[in-house]
């Protein structure tokens, strides 16, 4: 565990204070002295409920009627599904300088009640109050929220990673290296210095360890000095002495004022001890809530006392799974639960409750239950949003864009199609016409491939910094799209280098000037197609199925497998961009020819509504993109 004390045994100097020191201004200064106000964080009775998948009900609304079928009882109509219980009525509170730990098996709400306490989710009924105050959107600006799993990019090193990150969310009256000092501090305060210019990695690309990579997502959310830090399951992963490693490091961020919770499934008796309170859940019911070092004497004094000396947590977690090797009071195994439910609502609850006052109840009822999720206000303009996520865009993206096996497709595609149609002549329009269209077919597919998995990939990234307040969705899709173009547009340039020469195109500079023109257009087009689908479905395998499809019809009727389509068909080539690319490929070569134009029908799209067309495609595409990631975030 990171030590607080230098070599002397003097105090470190913390996180902020560090950089105050340094060459910052006043304001940076200010900042950061107004958001370490104190957070007692108050929920009372929360219930959280989410309506019936639709197809399961469907599915029981089948059986239910097969089974009246069956037992001829036309009578009584099947009873519509009820509302599924998350949470229900489940109270506490977690103050100032102390760790909360939330406990309990798989599945019994421990990510719902930290994603409703961290204002990310609405609930169905109860209080959620700061201070004795209604919850409100601006609370999001003082709290960090840490998700289970650590949703970074990993091509960028730890520094990057940080600084990009106190560049978007530090307020924008704050000097550049006022905010890049807040990035270095934050790495000194959590121990990452010594992996600071290590990249993030994930499971197929080498980086950080397993517990370097969660204090990163750790770092995250304490650039802005959050009052309030919420950390789902951080330990999940980690071996015990890591584990007490990292919680170690919470618990010395709690004692600066900060209020700490997190959630733990079955964390070693070491780690257990640095727990100041601790919730228990069990089917969305609370079991228990108080000191941890209190709750073995809670439970003994209701009756639940181990027959031997084991970890705290362990016997809780026994506890709510129905387990207790002592019966209560003589009632069986099976009834452990609603025993210590009963016991909690009766007792525990009340404890909890009573430290709010009935106004701020009365307030919070009408005011501070949240309908919607809501979402931080960004802190820099929308300018500066974009520069920023483009730097950090075109750092990430070069390692995909050019990664070796791309390259070498490229440029094996190129150097074969070159051999095989090496010096074809003009007069050969057969075989010239199949070189166009494989031209065609290559770029549509490779760059519609390559850019249907955008989306899907980088949703949950996306979803995550838009609700933080990093940047708006504007400022994130035009960077993305104004990172690709460079990077997406140099291999169909080598491509063609490579190739023209070799199959005997026409030579002139001019009509390699337009083809290039007219391929890379072409691959901006198909790029937008694949943005498009990936977008809207929102699923690799599914996108990645439908673009097959989609580019199936494109090369059907693209123009060169059949020219004579039946009339009642003849509409659906309008809508293929393979077709217009085609024909343009086609007029740049056989410009000047207008008999061998008119002998193989090559003319039947004129130039100004090929051009036309893939334009409007390009903004088309494009557009549709953002409004189907519009409808994905809302």
């Amino acid at each position: 565990m990171p030590s607080n004390a230098d070599d002397n045994g003097s105090p470190k100097p913390s996180i902020f204070s560090s950089i105050s020191s340094s060459n910052s201004t006043s304001k940076m200064d200010c900042f950061i002295s107004s958001s370490c106000q104190p957070i007692t964080l108050q929920f009372i009775d929360i219930t959280y409920r989410v309506k019936p998948d639709p197809s399961t009900t469907a599915a029981s609304a089948s059986k239910s009627s097969l089974k009246r079928i069956f037992n001829s009882d036309q009578s009584t109509p099947p009873n519509p599904p009820a509302d599924r219980m998350i949470l229900s009525g489940v109270t506490g509170v977690a103050s100032p300088g102390e760790i909360l730990a939330i406990m309990g098996p798989s599945g019994s709400g421990k990510s719902t009640l930290l994603s409703i306490l961290a204002g990310r989710s609405h609930h169905s009924a109860g209080s959620l109050l700061l201070n004795n105050s209604p919850f409100t959107k601006q609370t999001l600006r003082r709290t960090g929220f840490v998700t289970q799993d650590d949703i970074l990019y990993p091509h960028l090193t730890v520094r990057e990673t940080l600084q990009f990150c106190a560049l978007l969310r530090l307020p924008a009256a704050a000097p550049k290296d006022a905010k890049l000092d807040a990035a270095e501090a934050v790495m000194s305060e959590l121990g990452l210095l010594t992996c600071a210019d290590t990249i993030i990695g994930n499971t197929f690309i080498r980086g950080v360890s397993g517990g370097e990579r969660k204090r990163v997502s750790i770092a995250h959310e304490l650039l802005i000095n959050p009052s309030l830090l919420i950390l789902d399951e951080p330990t999940s992963g980690l071996d015990s002495t890591a584990a007490a490693r990292l919680v170690g490091t919470l618990a010395e961020l709690a004692r600066k004022n900060r209020t700490v919770v997190m959630s733990v499934h079955q964390p070693s008796s070491r780690v257990y001890q640095m727990f100041d309170s601790v919730l228990l859940l069990a089917d969305g019911q609370g079991l228990y809530f108080g000191p941890g070092r209190d709750a073995m004497g809670y439970f003994g004094s209701i009756g639940f006392t181990p027959q031997f000396s084991m970890n705290p947590a362990d016997f809780m977690l026994d506890l709510a799974n129905g387990f207790a090797q002592e019966d209560y009071k003589g009632a069986s195994n099976s009834n452990v639960k609603g025993k210590l439910t009963q016991s909690y609502k009766l007792v525990l609850a009340p404890r909890a409750r009573s430290s709010v006052s009935a106004t701020a109840l009365a307030d919070s009822t009408q005011t501070g239950r949240l309908k919607v999720a809501p979402t931080a206000t960004a802190t820099v303009g929308w300018f500066s949003q974009f520069k920023i996520l483009l730097q950090r865009s075109l750092k990430e993206r070069h390692h995909e864009t050019f990664n070796s096996f791309r390259v070498f497709q490229v440029f094996s595609a190129a150097i074969l199609s070159g051999l095989m149609w090496y010096h074809s002549r003009i007069h050969n329009v057969q075989d010239r016409l199949g070189l166009l269209f494989f031209i065609s077919i290559f770029w549509g597919v490779f760059a519609s491939f390559n850019s249907v998995f955008t989306f899907p990939t980088e949703h949950a990234m996306l979803i995550k910094e838009c609700k933080s307040g990093m940047y708006s969705l504007s400022s994130y899709y035009c960077s993305r799209m104004a990172g690709d173009l460079p990077m997406e547009l140099i291999l169909p340039t080598v491509f063609l280098l490579v190739l023209y020469w070799m199959s005997g195109l026409r030579t002139d500079l001019l009509s390699f000037g337009l083809s290039l023109l007219v391929l890379l257009g072409y691959c901006l087009v198909a790029q937008g197609l694949g943005l498009f689908v990936g977008a809207a479905v929102m699923d690799a395998k599914k996108a990645s199925t439908l673009v097959t499809v989609i580019m199936l019809a494109f090369l059907l009727t693209g123009g060169f497998y059949v020219t004579h389509v039946p009339n009642w068909m003849n509409w659906v080539k309008y809508t293929s961009f393979t077709y217009y690319c085609f024909r343009l490929l086609i007029l740049v070569q056989y410009r000047g020819h207008p008999v061998l134009i008119s002998e193989f029908h090559l003319g039947e799209a004129s130039l100004e509504l090929c051009v036309g067309a893939l334009l409007g495609m390009f903004v088309g595409y494009r557009l549709l993109a953002y409004l189907a990631l519009r409808r994905i975030k809302a």
